[in-house]
């Protein structure tokens, strides 16, 4: 006969946390679930993007765990209070971010309006050399951000569901399998921000 389900004391997760061993990822991931509505409040009230809110909360979460770790987090709030406030704090980064870059977008030339200008021949060579270019780009990326990321994302790009991905990879669930993968997807798009 199996137990009901029963959520998990603040004091409980932070002990499971700090204790670290095998154990530490158990609690890490109740912590994560039991507060994952985060996401959806995101959208809601900071209207981001889903992928956006995700990738905040992994963030949230993981700065979370340090601050459980480290003693930074002293529980003089309750443990949904403090990671809220986190939570909330990412989610204006997040937006600021935004509209800074969306800003500075308005100050490029158009490289198609460029290779309009070409005739037809050129114009086709160079698309052609672009795209070896990005794909080369990509391939440099991805070997940098280490051989975790660089699977999930080859895997995620072969079409393989974030559920396949965490039974391949040893994620927990495919809520984590998610998270991890999204966070490596920022990475990569850093990267690639950081050259232009």
């Amino acid at each position: 006969m199996r137990l009901p389900f029963r959520q998990l004391s603040d004091a409980e997760l932070m002990a499971g946390i700090r204790a670290g061993g095998s154990q530490r990822r158990l609690y890490e991931n109740k912590l994560y679930e039991k507060y994952q509505y985060f996401i959806t409040d995101g959208i809601r009230k900071h209207r981001l993007a889903e992928d956006e809110c995700a990738s905040v909360y992994s963030d949230t979460v993981l700065a979370m765990f340090d601050n459980i770790v480290s003693d930074r987090f002293e529980g003089r709030s309750e443990l949904k209070t403090y990671l809220y406030q986190i939570f909330t704090n990412k989610c204006v980064d997040e937006i600021r971010k935004k509209t800074t870059k969306r800003s500075s977008v308005h100050d490029a030339f158009s490289l198609d309006d460029s290779l309009l200008q070409l005739p037809d021949e050129a114009r086709s060579i160079v698309q052609k050399l672009i795209a070896q270019s990005d794909v080369e780009k990509l391939y440099k990326h991805l070997n940098e951000l280490g051989d975790k990321c660089r699977s999930m994302i080859l895997s995620w790009g072969e079409g393989y569901s974030d559920d396949e991905i965490a039974q391949t990879m040893g994620y927990n669930t495919a809520a984590v399998a998610k998270t991890s993968r999204l966070r490596c997807l920022d990475k990569l798009r850093e990267r690639f921000r950081d050259i232009l």
